[in-house]
């Protein structure tokens, strides 16, 4: 792929997250506009609205996968690996603000990818209850719940704070609420 169809893909994709984070129905028409693209240029690349969806929600998949990698949710200490998921997911959830129920119909690979990833979280979440991290009593779905909760709190609700900052109070807030006592 030349350099400016790179750049052009990278621009639609981030301002197609944008918009539609904003406005659910938006049109690609609309997004294209917003990204400074032609529509045809979308439509070259996109031939639906709901192909453009599967590559938006690919590109947060992709983030978020290598957010779970470099957090080292199965081999770190419990409080590392946690604070480091936060500090890394904060950004990708800016960055890629869609909800996934914007999906009308879920691509199967998309959808098989976004679980996979899920239960990735939810074996580290075993994992806190399992050493002892996380308190027992605590249903670890509510664990789970409130970590992916409060880091949307922490990306959306205060944007302006850094990621470092936001991971530090969404661990103690988390570990407040659900940590050993």
């Amino acid at each position: 792929m030349r350099a400016d169809a790179c750049r052009n893909l990278d621009t639609l994709l981030q301002t197609g997250a944008k918009v539609l984070a904003r406005d659910p129905s938006a049109s690609i028409t609309q997004i294209a506009a917003e990204a400074g693209l032609d529509r045809r240029t979308v439509y070259r690349r996109f031939a639906t609205r709901e192909a453009l969806l599967v590559a938006l929600f690919e590109a947060k998949l992709d983030e978020a996968e290598r957010v779970l990698d470099e957090a080292r949710l199965t081999e770190a200490p419990i409080a590392v690996a946690l604070h480091r998921y936060v500090e890394g997911i904060v950004p990708v959830s800016r960055q890629w603000p869609l909800d996934f129920s914007s999906l009308e119909s879920p691509d199967h690979v998309t959808e098989k990818r976004r679980q996979q990833l899920r239960a990735r979280l939810s074996a580290f979440v075993d994992r806190g209850v399992d050493e002892g991290f996380f308190r027992a009593d605590v249903p670890r779905t509510w664990v789970r719940k409130l970590l992916d909760d409060l880091v949307k709190l922490a990306a959306h609700s205060n944007p302006e704070m850094e990621p470092p900052k936001a991971a530090d109070l969404v661990v103690e807030i988390l570990l407040r609420g659900a940590g050993k006592q």
